[in-house]
């Protein structure tokens, strides 16, 4: 009876434990949350409900599009004209930078690097570096929008930001990162070979127009136009009319990450240390923006963004640095480590591969970027 209890008891520790494991970024803005409590009680005020509600809109339009199958539809007429290789890779690299400027660079992923790896597995080709690329260049591509990624939602947000003066500032490392892939993609392998994937019929038209609208109400609110509450609740009303069961599907662990990571910068940024070490850190925009790229490959450009905005009002080189931040190490984006679970769940034994061609890569692109975006903001004395 005692042993039943004690497996039983294992089993619930283990359940629990893989829990945590699934997902560690969770798993760490939890811990130092929790930590940071200890050290100076948390305040209402650290969260930024808009940012959350922004976010929360956003996931649930999505998750629609995903449900109607729009993208794939979209991408599988392209891909079915192509003649070889190189055009292949060249599409869904393409297809990953524009979709990630409206639909976030995590769900550009999501959706196409499953579709590259079918096409790998249907024409018996090796699509890693493909698939890196795309990875590539969805973090740049989202970072040509607010809604493109989590961090520009957010400096966007916390600045109270319009449009010009945000696409100025992050037009010419998108233009740099696009010519860059392009300069790659030329030197890519090429086979002949024709793609022939099923077409997808869009069963319901209406849905897919309504979405498209509601979208088109979701970034109206980021942009200033539309109050944000008003997005939210024409978003509600929309899912639980069409698809009630799309409020389930939603990542509310990416938006619990969030609160915690907003509750454990806001009670260290209330520390003495912290305040004095930033203030001395962060004297000027470049220290805010080599600042936020370092910090970017330790804990990833989301909460790198949250943490340096509570102590610089020097929003341009902080969303560069965040934004350029996001390539160089696999953790420096959660989207950089969707592509390489998507992929090892399919080449487990290729993943010491895959991460030492994705760190050859990425820190080629994440140097020439910093080197370029630095040379001409000090001679045009942006900085």
């Amino acid at each position: 009876m005692e042993e039943t209890v004690l497996v039983q008891r294992k089993k619930r520790i283990n359940l629990k434990l893989g829990f945590l494991k699934k997902d560690i970024v969770f798993t760490i803005s939890l811990t130092l949350a929790a930590a940071s409590c200890l050290i100076h009680p948390p305040k209402l005020e650290y969260i930024n409900f808009q940012v959350l509600i922004s976010l929360f809109n956003l996931m649930i339009a999505i998750k629609a599009f995903e449900d109607l199958k729009l993208l794939d539809k979209f991408a599988i007429v392209l891909l079915n004209k192509c003649q070889n290789s190189k055009s292949v890779s060249a599409i869904l690299i393409l297809l990953s930078f524009i979709s990630a400027m409206f639909v976030t660079n995590d769900v550009a992923l999501l959706t196409f690097v499953p579709l590259t790896l079918v096409i790998s597995k249907k024409t018996n080709m090796n699509m890693m570096e493909t698939i890196i690329l795309e990875t590539i260049s969805a973090n740049i591509g989202s970072s040509l929008t607010p809604m493109g990624n989590p961090q520009n939602l957010f400096i966007y947000s916390h600045y109270g930001l319009t449009p010009i003066p945000f696409f100025t500032t992050i037009l010419l490392m998108a233009i740099l990162g696009i010519c860059s892939l392009y300069i790659v993609i030329r030197r890519l392998h090429k086979k002949e070979l024709k793609v022939q994937l099923t077409p997808i019929t869009i069963k319901n038209r209406t849905k897919s127009f309504t979405w498209g609208m509601v979208l088109a109400i979701i970034i109206a609110s980021i942009f200033g136009v539309i109050n944000f509450q008003i997005a939210l609740i024409v978003t509600l009303i929309t899912a639980l009319i069409l698809n009630a069961k799309l409020l389930l599907k939603i990542d509310y662990l990416l938006l619990i990450t969030f609160i915690c990571f907003f509750i454990f910068i806001g009670n260290i940024s209330s520390t003495n240390t912290v305040q004095f070490f930033a203030s001395e850190s962060l004297k000027d925009s470049s220290s805010v923006f080599f600042g936020s790229i370092l910090l970017s490959q330790l804990i990833s450009n989301v909460p790198a963004s949250i943490l340096l905005a509570n102590f610089s009002s020097d929003w341009q080189p902080l969303l560069l640095g965040v934004n350029i931040g996001g390539l160089g190490t696999i953790i420096a984006s959660l989207a950089s480590v969707i592509s390489y679970k998507l992929f090892i769940q399919s080449s487990p034994k290729e993943s010491k591969s895959y991460i030492i061609k994705f760190s050859i890569y990425n820190f080629s692109f994440l140097l020439l970027l910093t080197l370029i975006q630095y040379i001409i903001l000090i001679t045009f004395k942006i900085f």
